[in-house]
This record gives structure tokens, sequence and C-alpha cells, in this order.
């Protein structure tokens, strides 16, 4: 009897992850299922140059993973019983169905983080995901201009999604506001590199600046300052997919789930966790940051001890 794997999520981490288990593994020993909401891998790190209007080559998980032994569904994740090792799916017509499984590899991997501010979520914008993207690309597209543009957000996300707003649409008047010094995480000489670019681009920074509210035309500051905003995009963060919390995986706070240094799962042995879904140790028993650059690796990891 084949041993089933399932992999829930096809994000960096979960593509990697099912990928290294096609090779790793013999097709004879097991099947491997991979459960995506969309039918093709989704460039994440990308999604600021899908917004501000250029077109991304199609990566279909079907044809990514031909030949391999993986097999996508295309599916919305529901419900995991950690217990009785199944997993609830839902299609896009409604149809419901529960897979079992006897390895899960969990990549859910995380969205946006609102922080609760006020207004966020009924008046911002997104580009954690692919319908965000979409739906800020179509509300710029018919954005008139000289309408106002801003990005909440200094880090990698912030930084990118308002430039390439700025370079494609340079009759709109974009801003960014950033809590600390434009690029104080960066060195020195990419900070002046960075100062350069934003100028050409007549980006206009507010920095030290923490936005308190959303509006449907302006963001509140914490110094009681308001920026007229046709279009708030908020890039502040990510929060982890809340599925996990709901089960009874030991999770964090934060609801990412607790492992060991293979990426298993320290209440439910036959689970790992990969990517932003799961609380990573880094050096100094610190937790890693949520990316790409950090999932993949937690990917090649579980996958070996699989």
């Amino acid at each position: 009897m084949q041993h089933r794997i399932i992999v829930l999520g096809a994000g960096y981490s979960g593509a990697v992850a099912a990928g290294r288990l096609a090779k790793r593994l013999r097709r004879e020993d097991v099947a491997i299922t991979l459960v995506n909401a969309e039918p093709d891998f989704v460039e994440r790190v990308r999604m600021h140059q899908l917004a501000a209007g250029q077109e991304l080559r199609p990566r279909p998980l079907g044809e990514m993973f031909a030949g391999t032994g993986v097999e996508p569904v295309v599916a919305k994740v529901t419900g995991v019983d950690a217990d009785r090792r199944t997993v609830t799916v839902t299609d896009d017509t409604g149809g419901t169905r529960r897979l079992t499984y006897d390895t899960l590899v969990y990549a859910l991997g995380s969205g946006w983080d609102t922080h609760g501010v006020p207004g966020v979520a009924e008046h911002a914008h997104e580009i954690a995901s692919r319908p965000g993207a979409l739906r800020l690309r179509e509300r710029l597209a018919g954005l008139e201009a000289g309408r106002s543009v801003v990005v909440v957000g200094g880090g990698l996300t912030g930084l990118e999604a308002a430039t390439e707003i700025a370079e494609s649409r340079p009759d709109l008047d974009v801003s960014l506001a950033a809590r600390g010094d434009l690029g104080d995480w960066l060195s020195a000489r990419g900070r002046r590199h960075l100062r350069k670019v934003v100028d050409r681009l007549g980006v206009t920074v507010h920095e030290r600046t923490s936005v308190t509210a959303v509006g449907a035309d302006h963001v509140t500051t914490a110094d009681g300052r308001s920026l007229p905003a046709a279009v708030t995009l908020w890039t502040t963060g990510f929060a982890v997919h809340p599925l996990a919390g709901a089960t009874t995986l030991e999770t964090t706070g934060t609801g990412q789930i607790v492992v060991d240094a293979t990426m298993r799962s320290l209440s439910h042995p036959e689970v790992y966790a990969v990517g932003d879904a799961a609380l990573v140790q880094g050096p100094g028993d610190k937790p890693l940051r949520m990316s790409c650059a950090s999932g993949v690796p937690t990917a090649w990891q579980a996958a070996d001890a699989i």
C-alpha cells in the first residue's frame, strides 16, 4: 500500500517540498497530493509588478509537476483534523471532499496583516496574494491622473510597490509612509541609492510615520496628520493562515505550528510544517522572519526528513 503524503499549499515552500519529495521517493511507494487554491504557481515576490500592470507568465501546476508523480488538486483547504489525519477541501464548484494522509506537509503560508488598525480591512489594498494584486491593478487602471496613492510600510514589499507604481504611472501622486527612516535596514550605500531612486521617481516619503487609521480617501497618522489617499496599499507585514490555530496542532500565539529541527510538529509527528506556517528557530534561537528566502530551506529540511 502506498504511503499517502499530502502537501497543503503550492507557494514557494509547498511547491519545493512536493518536488523534492517526488525526486527522493519512489512512485510505487508513495502517493503525493499537492492541494492549492489556484491552478498556477504564484510568484508572490512579483505581485507588485502584477498590480502595476505587468503581465506575468502563467506557471500551471499541472505543467510544473507533469511526469513527477505529484498530483495537483485545485481546491481550498477548509479544515484539518490532525487527530484523524484528514483534510477537508472545497473546489470551485462548491463540492467538498475529505482526503486522508499518512504524512502531512502544512505549507499554507501567510497573508497580509492588518495589525487591527481601524479601516485597513475595509479600505486598504494588499498584494500578499494574486487576487489582492489584481484588485489593486484594476483600481489603479481606473485612477485619474493626479490622484494620490499611499503605500504604508517601509519594507521590501512597500518599497517595490511604491517605486513600481510611480514608474508605471508617473501621473499619480505616490507616497510612502514608513515607521522608521527610509531604508534604515539597508547599508549606507543602499540607503543613498534608494533615496536617489525615490527622488527620481517623485515618490514622497513620510519617514518616522505610523498610520493609525485608514479611511476611504485618506490615512491618519499617529501625529494627527491626514494624508490624502485615493488608494491605500497596506504592506506592513504578514500574518499566518488561521487554519492551523483552529486544529489540535500545537501552535504559537501567532498561529505558527511549533516544530523541531526537522520541521516536524511537536504535537503530531506525522505533520510537518514549512515556510511561514512554522515557527522556525534561527541563529541565536531567534525565530526566522517570514519570507521565501527562509521558507525554501525549511521545505528542503522537511522533505529530506520525510
